[in-house]
């Protein structure tokens, strides 16, 4: 028969062993967490450039149409939608009264400024533009003026 001796050890952990434990969790979490930080900055670079090739996708099909004669264009606008709206809204067929063509389903958000407010360029603005002529839409890019991983600026991409 098995019979309790006064003497016995307690099972569990003494104080020592729990702060040791304690502190190498702590060195750990320390670790993980600049890279739960890097994980979550490239996600949100890789959607801007989902977001961005979205969009500019959509004014090139813009264009392209524009320049079958698909849509009927403004002559100062070189064939480029006046806004981003007007590719979510869609225009008018040619030659097909009560037909509507549509570029875009809606307008992204970018996930910078987690808001759809895109910085616009025309094709008349400079190249080193920091405004948009209100024209047409030649390009997008995000307001953001914050460095990406790699270095650049997103409002470079």
């Amino acid at each position: 028969m098995f019979r309790h001796s006064p003497h016995r050890r307690q099972a569990g952990l003494t104080l020592l062993e729990l702060v040791a434990a304690s502190a190498i969790l702590l060195v750990l979490a320390t670790m993980a967490l600049p890279l739960a930080r890097v994980k979550i900055k490239r996600d949100k670079e890789i959607e801007l450039r989902r977001a961005l090739r979205e969009l500019r996708s959509a004014i090139d099909r813009y264009k392209d149409a524009a320049d079958r004669g698909l849509v009927a264009v403004q002559a100062d606008t070189e064939g480029y939608p006046p806004d981003l709206e007007t590719l979510v809204e869609g225009v008018p067929l040619s030659g097909a009264p009560g037909r509507r063509i549509r570029f875009l389903r809606r307008i992204p958000v970018d996930p910078m400024t987690n808001s759809t407010d895109w910085s616009l360029r025309g094709v008349q603005d400079p190249p080193d533009a920091r405004f948009w002529n209100g024209k047409n839409v030649f390009d997008v890019c995000t307001r953001s003026g914050g460095v990406a991983l790699d270095g650049t600026r997103y409002s470079d991409w």
